[in-house]
């Protein structure tokens, strides 16, 4: 007992030590306080919340977003700074460790340290460095709100969360899972998992673009329409930057960026849509057995280059303990050694810290030639692009920074890690990029799809063109392939057509969800009347998934187990369990099998709970789902910021726009909150207001920052 005592009492004496010497320092707000006189920049608040940045310098704008992007959502920024610097574990405890690890293994602020002087335009960094006033000026005025050890936040930080976050979306971050979960070396025919299961084709986004050619009154239309998850560091932001040096560009961005990420400006539009070319590539290295620091490169041994990281997480409250963990680097890159084998990772577009200044140049270009100036930086080295203009001008681009492969290799597997002909340096050029230009057709789509199926009839990049060690798609999701058949179908397309064909919800007689329906209804079903009843509802569904439609909720059900499996193909046998397993669902929640889908699938945002139409892979899109008590699907992700653009004949825009939730993405206490949840669920769009007199005549406040 006394032992117990002894020790007890030791480790409440440490903990106390351990409280005393790990509280953060006291910060001195005082210097950040005078950032706002530097700044010349008003917030216009429209009626929804909407903040339209005015400033007399690029400059200004980007600290006034700063600011406003604070004022509704400090929370997530907050954690995306923490993430950039490998610091999340300092607030999210062991939940942050994998990306600090992450942050350490790729060198991320070798990079930016190194780079962001020389490889940056002067202008980009003051950009950058406006932002991070912003944020500072933010901190200082609301100390109680910050996290003290944000402060200061630099023009680095920003061009950092580019690096982290872009190589997260082709995969890098489930690359690195499958390595850390691994338990046997892989043999010679091993697969790269990761980044097959990492492409969903029932999920991501989708863009449109239509010319005169085939729209009734000479219009152009675009539309901007990613499908992102409603909550954390990539959700969508609704924002219009104005500046006195030409800067007038509305869209989306996300948590850390000083611009719009794709939207429109007076002149163009763009979008984007995440594409999944293999732009990983992973070694296994031949380690020297009498030096586990060597390994074998062209008939040489080679030192591995060894860091040990300090990797601090948070315990219990104020307390931390900083944990050491081995990062190493080889020729290939990143180096990762685990029980069995000792991986190499080599990743497209690593050592470029450009990509804020080909977004910086894309918003403020004003033709196609200025914007696809922008695009042949590949700084941003992946994501399919959509575009259009004033001129009439629709593009579709294939956006990626391909490696040139030699041959010899399965460069869809596991790589020997031991000679030079496996370390590709060199990419493809952009020009010789699958891409359309202005087709025949008339119009232009993407929806997570092959590039060879851009459009109908001529103008379509070839699939032998392109080796098949670049991993370009060529799978079909229902969005494509309905984006096909209403787009090609109709020649003379007007806005309502164009906004209808956005929110269709029907999945295509050719689609993954119609071969599931005829998969269940040619099996040999259990002789159950619960089961013979669903089958009768399934016969008769007409694939829709309309709020009111009565089949939907039986179908998406059975598709959302699918969509949870880990394997790619499931059996008759476990498809037909999937099955039985939504009618008995249905029937013990909901009393009933052909319950209208909008009382099953659902919009909920704190005290709001709306029923949705749509669902996974149709173009009105809510495509991940929590399943919650009650036998509900509660929407996460999938249509979020959509913004549908029109040209006219004359080169006027127009714009409309909705978010799932509305403004305050954060902020309980908003009443912008949720107040655009009930248009999103009648799949309704608000205007979008670019002239300051609309803006003032759908005015809620103006301020300045610190000021409001």
């Amino acid at each position: 007992m006394r032992k117990a005592l002894f020790y007890g009492a030791l480790v409440i004496i440490v903990l106390l030590i351990a409280f005393f010497f790990m509280q953060p320092e006291e910060v001195d707000f005082t210097p950040y306080k005078e950032l706002g006189t530097k700044y010349d920049v008003r917030i216009l608040r429209d009626t929804w919340g909407v903040p339209h940045i005015f400033g007399k310098r690029d400059t200004d704008v980007a600290f006034g977003l700063a600011y406003a992007h604070a004022e509704d959502d400090l929370k997530t920024l907050q954690g995306v700074l923490f993430a950039i610097r490998g610091r999340l574990a300092t607030i999210l405890g062991k939940r942050g460790a994998p990306n600090d690890y992450m942050v350490h293994l790729l060198r991320l602020w070798d990079v930016v340290d190194q780079k962001y002087e020389s490889d940056l335009q002067p202008q980009t960094r003051a950009l950058c460095e406006a932002y991070a006033d912003g944020m500072n000026y933010y901190a200082a005025l609301h100390p109680d709100e910050v996290n003290p050890e944000l402060v200061p936040v630099r023009g680095k930080d920003i061009v950092a969360g580019f690096v982290h976050k872009v190589p997260l979306f082709f995969g890098l971050d489930k690359t690195l899972k499958e390595i850390f979960e691994s338990e046997a070396e892989p043999s010679a025919d091993t697969k790269k998992t990761a980044l097959l299961s990492a492409v969903n084709p029932y999920t991501g986004s989708q863009t449109f673009s239509v010319s005169p050619r085939r729209s009734i009154d000479g219009n152009t239309y675009l539309a901007v329409n990613s499908h992102q998850p409603w909550q954390g560091p990539v959700t969508w932001y609704e924002i219009h930057l104005h500046s006195d040096e030409g800067w007038d560009t509305v869209g989306g961005t996300f948590p850390g960026s000083p611009l719009v990420l794709h939207g429109h400006n007076r002149y163009l539009g763009w979008a984007h849509t995440v594409n999944r070319p293999d732009l990983i590539d992973v070694y296994v290295l031949d380690i020297n057995p009498d030096n586990p620091n060597q390994y074998r490169f062209d008939g040489e041994w080679r030192e591995l280059e060894v860091r040990i990281a300090p990797i601090t997480v948070k315990l219990l409250g104020p307390i931390r303990w900083t944990f050491e963990r081995e990062v190493l680097w080889s020729v290939y890159g990143p180096v990762i050694r685990r029980p069995h084998a000792t991986y190499a990772i080599r990743y497209v577009g690593y050592g470029n810290i450009q990509q804020v200044e080909q977004w910086y140049r894309m918003n403020k270009a004003r033709n196609f030639k200025e914007w696809q100036s922008a695009m042949r930086m590949i700084a941003v080295p992946c994501f399919h692009c959509g575009y259009a203009d004033r001129e009439g001008n629709i593009y579709y681009l294939y956006n990626a920074l391909l490696p040139l492969r030699p041959e010899g290799y399965d460069w869809s597997g596991y790589l020997p890690g031991n000679s030079s002909k496996t370390l590709w340096n060199r990419y493809l050029p952009f020009d010789r990029l699958p891409q359309v230009k202005n087709p025949p057709s008339g119009f232009v789509q993407n929806c997570n799809s092959s590039p060879y199926r851009t459009t109908i009839g001529t103008g379509n990049p070839k699939p032998e063109d392109y080796p098949s060690a670049f991993g370009i798609e060529t799978r079909m999701t229902n969005r494509a392939l309905r984006a096909l058949e209403l787009f090609g179908t109709d020649t003379e397309i007007t806005e309502d057509e164009f906004y209808r064909y956005k929110y269709d919800m029907t999945y295509s007689r050719d689609s993954k969800m119609a071969h599931m329906v005829r998969r269940i209804l040619e099996a040999n079903l259990p002789d159950d009347p619960l089961i013979r009843q669903a089958a009768d509802i399934l016969r008769k569904w007409d694939l829709r998934t309309d709020p009111e439609n009565t089949g939907a909720a039986l179908a998406v059900l059975t598709f959302h187990q699918l969509l949870q499996s880990p394997v790619a193909e499931v059996s008759t046998e476990e498809l037909v369990d999937f099955f039985a397993k939504a009618a008995q669902l249905l029937k013990e929640h909901q009393g009933r099998l052909d319950v209208p889908w909008k009382q099953v699938h659902r919009l909920i945002r704190g005290t709001v709970d709306l029923g949705l139409g749509g669902g996974p892979d149709v173009l009105h899109a809510v495509e991940k789902h929590d399943l919650l008590e009650g036998g509900r699907l509660k929407g996460n992700q999938g249509d979020s910021y959509v913004l549908l653009v029109t040209w006219d004949r004359n080169g006027r825009v127009r714009s409309r726009s909705i978010h799932q939730f509305g403004s305050a993405t954060l902020n309980e206490r908003s009443p912008h909150f949720a107040d655009q949840a009930q248009l999103f669920v009648q799949r309704k769009l608000k205007p979008v207001w670019m002239d300051e007199a609309e803006i003032r005549a759908h005015l809620e406040k103006e301020y300045r920052p610190g000021e409001e």
